[in-house]
């Protein structure tokens, strides 16, 4: 027998969509697949690199043995703002300019002379960053998809075309925003009984026939087919039936989530520590919360994308205030259209003592946190599932995207939330809160969301964990060359 070759670790270069709510469970998977025995390249935009570095404090993000940062442009004209960029904007030039870069950066890493890691054995990208696809047939390695919205988002991003081709969309004209239309139940998508038009993602709520929206989702979609794998933030036990639909249209579809607990489970404290935040976190929250009764606080936060306009701030503003509840609320500087969130004076003065309002927070430790009790909230895949497994039940905001789907699932399938109308008006938002922390609906939500969180819990130790060695190993990993 000769002497054993030491075998080079399997290296995965993850890429995530370059947005909050994106880099989050990516980040979470590439320390999993780390920890699993992967050298992880972490592929950021560089305008977000910037940002994750000014969020930290510090100048770099290395520092941890076979886990590096690298960054490719976006394409967009220079920014400093510390704002998430248009979505639309977005999508289109990373679609349309990040291939190149993104070739050059593989190139890079499987040069020997330049790079002392391992050749690139794998690429996990973000499903709406499927250009990757092309790079990984390239170089003949296998290319896994995170797709982060919940199973029954990505689905109904699946059923666009379906859509399409039944003339559901494009809308007629603007009227049919308004006139009841989008109340229609759409029958044709199966495992998604009495689904509506308006709990469809919001895309296709469009009278331009050229929407790059929809043209985006139907050519991501369609790329998707050509991934080894699909994995989501998800669990079987949470999404069985859309789960099963997915599987039926697209290569092998695993839930691995939600990430937040396999990430306890497999992560090291010391990666645990390395965040994603793109704002900076301001820990008082938590010191405030901890002078609270237990249950007795409103968590606000309409996530890191979600913009609202000045009448609507000011009517849920009032609708908080004159329930009288204890409230915590997030409010990010870019929170209001073309303005800072700017509030009354009088508003301020009313919730004096019962108030604390900042700008980013760690979530899911608030969500935890015994002291809350309720989750105003914009519906956002990652947002929903850390409520999910915090046993937090939510008052359900849902603006654009998929969470309109999500606020449909928790409020009319899982029994967790309930909807507050877009055209939002303070009594509607006062009574909403009033049941949520004392009401009988509100009781049956928590209990529900309780069963929901032992349910999250048990997956992450049992289909999620057995689904994700089944990705790795049968996957992501270099096969064996066959005797």
């Amino acid at each position: 027998m000769g002497s054993q070759v030491e075998p080079q670790k399997p290296h995965a270069v993850c890429i995530p969509y370059p947005a909050q709510g994106h880099v989050n469970p990516m980040l979470k998977l590439a320390k999993i697949l780390h920890s699993k025995g992967f050298h992880i390249t972490f592929v950021n935009t560089e305008f977000n690199h910037r940002r994750l570095l000014r969020s930290r404090g510090h100048n770099s993000l290395d520092g941890i043995d076979g886990f590096r940062f690298e960054a490719i442009p976006d394409g967009l004209p220079p920014s400093d703002a510390d704002a998430t960029q248009d979505i639309p904007t977005l999508c289109e030039s990373t679609t349309t300019t990040c291939i190149g870069p993104f070739r050059d950066l593989l190139a890079k890493l499987n040069d020997t002379a330049l790079s002392n890691v391992p050749p690139v054995t794998c690429i996990v990208s973000d499903g709406v960053m499927s250009f990757t696809v092309q790079a990984a047939e390239e170089l003949g390695i296998p290319e896994v998809l995170l797709w982060t919205p919940s199973a029954c988002g990505f689905y109904a991003y699946t059923q666009y075309a379906k859509l399409l081709l039944l003339g559901y969309s494009p809308l007629k004209d603007a009227s049919y925003l308004t006139n009841g239309y989008l109340d229609t139940v759409v029958n044709e998508i199966p495992g998604m009984e009495g689904i509506r038009l308006r709990d469809i993602p919001s895309f296709i709520r469009t009278t331009d026939p050229n929407e790059y929206m929809i043209k985006f989702v139907l050519a991501e979609i369609e790329r998707t087919k050509r991934a080894s794998a699909i994995v989501l933030n998800t669990f079987e036990e949470l999404e069985r039936d859309v789960l099963k639909e997915l599987s039926l249209i697209l290569p092998p579809v695993y839930a691995i989530g939600p990430l937040q607990l396999v990430e306890e489970q497999h992560v090291k404290k010391g990666l645990q520590h390395l965040g994603s935040n793109l704002w900076k976190e301001e820990p008082e929250c938590l010191e405030w919360l901890d002078s609270k009764e237990p249950n007795s606080v409103v968590y606000v936060n309409f996530g890191s994308i979600t913009v609202m306009s000045p009448d609507q701030l000011v009517e849920f503003a009032w609708g908080l205030a004159n329930s009288k509840q204890t409230f915590l609320w997030i409010i990010r500087p870019d929170l209001v259209s073309g303005e800072k969130a700017i509030l009354l004076e009088e508003f301020v003065e009313a919730t004096k003592g019962i108030s604390l309002m900042a700008n980013w927070c760690p979530q899911d430790k608030v969500l935890n946190h015994p002291a809350v009790g309720g989750f105003l909230t914009h519906s956002g895949w990652n947002s929903t599932l850390e409520s999910i497994c915090s046993g937090v039940p939510m008052i359900c905001w849902p603006f654009f995207a998929e969470q309109q789907t999500n606020c449909f699932y928790c409020c009319s399938r899982w029994g967790i939330g309930m909807e507050i109308d877009n055209n939002v008006k303070r009594d509607e938002v006062t009574s909403l809160i009033v049941e949520l922390m004392s009401g009988d609906r509100g009781k049956e939500m928590k209990q529900r969301a309780m069963e929901w969180k032992k349910l999250a819990k048990e997956s992450a130790k049992t289909s999620s964990h057995y689904n994700l060695n089944k990705v790795i190993n049968e996957v992501l990993l270099p096969h064996k060359h066959q005797e």
